[in-house]
């Protein structure tokens, strides 16, 4: 793997504003508190605060409720402890760990009900039925099938990340844009976001090519950043899940070269985005039976994940200090990830 200096995060240019809840601090500061009363931290509280949650949700919720943020913020910093609890398990050795811990999620995010005691006691589980219940009570039928469905495809990208990192192992490129599009844990928050704008749209525009589309150039452009801001850190410690580094690999190219890569694939994947978008009215338009009052409803839609786009951008730029920590760059666990964590799964 070729070595990585003069690392510098480029301007992608997007061309979205952004206008941040006003009370997102205090969400982050009540999703912080919500962590450690659940003993998901128990430890450097203040790094894990500097993560920012709240921030990213209050950048990407639009004129939400309050309470949609807060309960935004909640289910991000039980993401990060998920992502990070996940890593940990990796780097030593103990997936086998993993397995009831997922297995009970998966269960209660199927039925409701968690069967295996032990599992039940787990903090990360416990912190997820609570905000589960919480989530779906929110959404229609509809709308908590996706939810659901976007969450086991999340479950599933980490067991595919997990084994793309044994033994040294590399997904190829076209394999991992697939994977990142999950890997991001985006489509469920997605889905928490627009039903709180009171956005429900009808199952045959979510599977409008065209709209699909949309959503896929969405995910693209802010996974493909983010593997551009945690590079770094997965450079680091060897983790073959980044974009950047799979292409220098595949190009034989530096990791330089392979930045200046992803950061024209990034610009015309905003280019992308923005036809998609034409195209997504084009058709709308030209079909029959298109209320206007559905018409306004994709337009909230896609103004949504132009917040989600430039909102993640400025939060990973601004707000995180998670990807200027030192520890973070230089491949370290994050000092509030708990190693006893599942032992109790």
């Amino acid at each position: 793997m070729p070595e990585l200096t003069d690392f510098t995060v480029p301007d992608f240019h997007l061309p979205f504003g952004n206008a941040k809840h006003p009370h997102a601090a205090r969400a982050n500061a009540e999703a912080t508190a919500w962590a450690v009363e659940h003993e998901l931290v128990t430890d450097a509280v203040d790094q894990f605060a500097g993560i920012g949650f709240g921030h990213l949700a209050g950048r990407v919720s639009g004129d939400v409720p309050y309470e949609t943020v807060v309960l935004l913020a909640k289910w991000m910093a039980w993401s990060f402890v998920l992502d990070d609890q996940h890593d940990h398990l990796i780097r030593n050795g103990r997936l086998a760990a993993w397995q009831p811990l997922v297995g009970a999620i998966a269960e209660y995010l199927g039925t409701g009900r968690i069967n295996r005691a032990p599992a039940r006691g787990n903090p990360l589980v416990r912190g997820f039925t609570e905000l589960c219940d919480r989530i779906l009570a929110g959404l229609s039928e509809p709308a908590a099938h996706r939810f659901r469905s976007h969450f086991r495809l999340v479950l599933r990208s980490l067991d595919q990340e997990a084994g793309n990192r044994r033994a040294g192992g590399r997904p190829t490129v076209e394999d991992h844009l697939l994977l990142r599009r999950h890997s991001s844990q985006l489509l469920p928050m997605m889905d928490m976001v627009e039903a709180g704008l009171g956005i429900d749209l009808p199952q045959h525009i979510h599977d409008l090519p065209a709209f699909r589309e949309v959503v896929a150039s969405t995910l693209d452009i802010i996974g493909w950043e983010n593997d551009v801001f945690s590079l770094p850190k997965e450079h680091s410690c060897g983790d073959t899940n980044n974009l950047v580094s799979l292409i220098a690999c595949r190009d034989r190219c530096s990791l330089a070269d392979a930045l200046r890569t992803v950061e024209g694939l990034i610009h015309a994947r905003i280019e992308g985005y923005l036809e998609c978008e034409r195209r997504l009215f084009r058709v709308l338009d030209a079909g029959e039976g298109t209320e206007p009052a559905l018409r306004e409803a994709v337009s909230r839609c896609v103004r949504s994940y132009e917040d989600w786009m430039i909102g993640a951008d400025l939060w990973q730029r601004y707000e995180c200090t998670r990807y200027s920590d030192e520890r973070f760059a230089a491949g370290l666990e994050s000092a509030y990830t708990r190693p006893d964590l599942v032992s109790v799964a």
